[in-house]
């Protein structure tokens, strides 16, 4: 197994090209929501999102909430309030969470409807960016919130041609992101992070060392759920020899007896994405605020 956590680059290239396309639509955007993974909140953000989106209105979506630790998720939406932001928890898959959008935009551009209303303006859409990093689930949200209808507008005054708006209703337009974002990789626990969840590709990192970096995670904020799940009468302090444990169990041997620590690893990893051990999250606000 290798000793160390590869380490992931940035991509300042692709994140350049964003803030400019970004800019160009900001003066007609209303408000700006976006979706991260709610079991990793702060990892699944890009952290420049606030100097990018200058001082536009930014709502939450906290997608995946069936997945985390719906305690942990709680907390976070009240942290965000107190940083004077709108979130909700969400699941794009299912659907979950999703009738409360609308609301929440209302609730965040609540200045800007009475202005329009004072102005005989009340029928005006209002404009939302959607943003979020690469597979965070922005484009599943865009297509269930809009019902698989995705209008491609042009010709608009102040809209790059191409850019891709969603009509949800008379009252709702949605902008998807003009760009990707990308996270920042300069601590490599958020590579880790993101990899424990599956938004980066398991080719990149060592899939042992990743599983031995899940099960240090795991022991120290889910140790009941863990010990529950793989029958684990007690935690030993080598967080490889409980792999090694956990392959053994799942009768993952090779010859000699020894267990096969990349298939135990991918066993591991899949029924953590697959919330088979729980509802785990691996951000907590304490560690943050």
């Amino acid at each position: 197994m290798s000793s160390e956590m590869q380490h992931i680059q940035w991509f300042p290239g692709h994140m350049t090209k964003t803030r400019r396309k970004i800019a160009e639509v900001l003066p007609i955007i209303d408000a700006v929501a976006e979706i991260v993974d709610a079991r990793i909140p702060v990892s699944s953000r890009n952290p420049d999102l606030r100097d990018i989106i200058k001082d536009k209105p930014l709502m939450i979506l906290l997608n995946k909430c069936d997945m985390a630790d719906p305690k942990q998720t709680a907390r976070w939406i009240e942290y965000y309030k107190t940083q004077g932001i709108h979130a909700i928890p969400i699941d794009c898959k299912t659907g979950k969470g999703l009738s409360n959008f609308k609301d929440i935009v209302k609730t965040t551009l609540k200045d800007k409807l009475e202005s329009y209303r004072e102005k005989g303006m009340a029928g005006k859409p209002l404009r939302v960016m959607v943003v979020g990093i690469t597979n965070v689930g922005k484009s599943t949200f865009i297509n269930r919130i809009a019902g698989g209808s995705r209008v491609k507008a042009e010709n608009r005054p102040g809209v790059t041609r191409g850019n891709q708006w969603v009509s949800i209703d008379k009252q709702l337009e949605l902008l998807d992101t003009p760009g990707v974002l990308w996270p920042k990789f300069e601590d490599q626990t958020v590579a880790e992070r993101l990899a424990f969840t599956g938004a980066v590709k398991d080719g990149i990192l060592d899939i042992e060392l990743l599983a031995v970096r899940l099960i240090d995670n795991l022991k120290e904020s889910y140790p009941e759920l863990f010990m529950a799940r793989y029958n684990l009468a007690e935690l030993e302090e080598d967080s490889y020899d409980i792999l090694c444990a956990i392959g053994k169990k799942r009768g993952m041997v090779i010859r000699g007896g020894e267990t096969d620590t990349v298939r135990a690893s991918a066993m591991l990893l899949e029924e953590y994405r697959n919330c088979k051990i729980g509802r785990i999250s691996l951000e907590r606000v304490e560690n943050y605020a």
